[in-house]
């Protein structure tokens, strides 16, 4: 299939053919992701809590990518080994590098402060400068690959291959807009598709101005269903849900943050008292709040509601029993003290689990539309959801994040609010940062291509001003996700008139 390597363009601008499955290829896709500057960025971009927020080494972008690019290796091979190649070519093909490239790029769109920060900057793109399709990690993502990263010099991107372009579309529509009809309206909404307060789809892979490239990435696979995924995209994204699934609780168990008495005793109640907490009414559940087994008890019946395809409850309660007795009584009840024996017993868990859940993966040739074409068994699906819970209830709910998680959105909304009234001072105007001028030319132009090919998709916001406001406010938002977290800070104190460091070939 020609159509995984053709590039969008070449180093002269002019498209040529590739042979077709050649690793040296999309080993240049590789290392181009590898070694472009929003990759290296990622070491001081937040996983969960920033460095220096706890006692302990914490995972960030930077390394939770890494481990993702391996798992999403481990799960490649293991399928082409495995898998009969008709098979794996009636499903749209596969190649290890290319999931190895789409893992190490996944994340790339990420902003400053993790999913904090996405979601004030998608606050701020839809309410301050009206950007119907706002900020999403994934869509950025697909526009930095394609549209504001570099190679070379008038190259727009990395110029990928359009297989690699395709691994990072985890959501391969737009928010709004394509394909038609659109994912949120089906009956049975695609993972991600359902509508959020705007309307749109909660997750999505590309802003308006890049439509049309995901809509040519998407045209390389004709026969691929409108909701599924890339085979190598597919392995990306199972990667990344095991490592997050192990990795975090690795980091809050050597902070001390995960307390053995707590999370036991959640596991302990809901295994003990499972048939009662099932009689409770979704009202009465919901005023016990954080009572003992009333989070595994709720996860279950989200699980039940959402993904009734593959949940079962024999299933779920093997999976509480499980990582109950293999993580919470075998890790957990343990303090963490630094000492080897405590290593050995953490890198020995999550080196087991990685081993048996990579192995438990396997293909589906006709998933249901929530599903996609490679998943965990079932059993092992329930685990992942399990080990998810324990970091999402007893880590991301705590009052001493969130504290620090406001704080860090009003660092968000400063930078924003500042560079659109820098931009709007006729007489200053052209002193801001020359990248962020850039970015607002760029973005205008993408505004502008739009309105003349598309006017549908900027829902009658065609006119200049129009066009000029969105093209301003996608330049800026490009621009803040593009800091660091220690950027980001400095960017702010620095336009409340703070001192600090001046001359340092910083962001701007």
């Amino acid at each position: 299939m020609s159509t995984r390597t053709d590039r969008a363009r070449t180093e002269d601008g002019v498209a040529r053919p590739l042979a077709a499955g050649t690793n040296s290829e999309y080993r240049v896709d590789l290392e181009r992701i590898r070694f472009s500057p929003s990759f290296s960025r990622l070491a001081e971009v937040t996983q969960v809590v920033s460095a220096g927020t706890t006692g302990g080494i914490v995972h960030n972008r930077l390394t939770h990518t890494i481990k993702v690019t391996a798992v999403a290796r481990a799960i490649a091979v293991r399928l082409e080994e495995g898998a009969a190649p008709e098979r794996i070519e009636a499903l749209g093909g596969l190649n290890h590098v290319v999931a190895q490239a789409g893992a190490g790029a996944h994340d790339l769109g990420h902003p400053p402060f993790g999913h904090l920060g996405e979601q004030e900057l998608d606050r701020q793109a839809r309410t301050r400068f009206g950007l119907n399709d706002g900020f999403e990690g994934n869509a950025q993502t697909f526009r930095v690959l394609t549209e504001l990263e570099t190679h070379g010099p008038g190259d727009e991107g990395l110029n990928l291959t359009t297989a690699v372009r395709a691994s990072v579309l985890k959501y391969p529509w737009g928010r709004h807009h394509w394909p038609d009809p659109h994912p949120r309206t089906w009956a049975r909404q695609p993972r991600g598709a359902r509508p959020d307060a705007s309307g749109g789809s909660y997750k999505f892979n590309a802003y308006v101005p890049d439509l049309d490239e995901l809509i040519a990435v998407r045209k390389a696979f004709p026969d691929l269903r409108p909701d599924l995924q890339t085979l190598d995209c597919a392995v990306m994204d199972l990667a990344d849900d095991v490592a997050y699934s192990l990795h975090d609780l690795d980091d809050f168990h050597r902070a001390g943050v995960l307390q053995f008495s707590a999370v036991s005793s959640e596991f302990r109640t809901w295994a003990q008292q499972r048939d009662e907490l099932t009689l409770l009414p979704d009202e009465r559940l919901a005023a016990l709040t954080r009572a003992p087994g009333i989070g595994l008890e709720g996860l279950r019946r989200r699980l039940a509601a959402r993904d009734a395809w593959i949940f079962d409850d024999d299933a779920y309660l093997e999976a509480v029993l499980r990582v109950g007795k293999e993580f919470v009584e075998g890790v957990l009840a343990i303090p963490y003290d630094g000492s080897m024996a405590a290593d050995r017993s953490l890198s020995g868990f999550t080196s087991t689990w990685i081993d048996d859940l990579v192995a438990s993966v396997r293909l589906v040739d006709d998933p249901p539309v929530r599903g996609s074409s490679v998943e965990l068994s079932a059993g092992a699906w329930h685990e992942v959801q399990v080990l998810k819970f324990i970091h999402q209830y007893f880590v991301l709910h705590r009052p001493d994040l969130a504290l620090m998680q406001r704080g860090q959105a009003n660092v968000i909304r400063q930078i924003v609010e500042a560079f659109d009234d820098w931009l709007g001072d006729r007489l200053d105007a052209t002193r801001a940062p020359r990248r962020l001028l850039d970015l607002v030319e760029t973005a205008t132009e993408g505004y502008r291509r739009v309105a003349r090919r598309h006017p549908g998709w900027l829902d009658g916001m065609t006119s200049r001003e129009d066009v000029l406001r969105m093209g301003r406010g996608r330049g800026i938002i490009d621009f803040v996700a593009a800091m660091t977290d220690h950027q980001a800070e400095a960017t702010a104190a620095r336009l409340r008139g703070g001192s600090g460091l001046l001359w340092g070939g910083g962001s701007v």
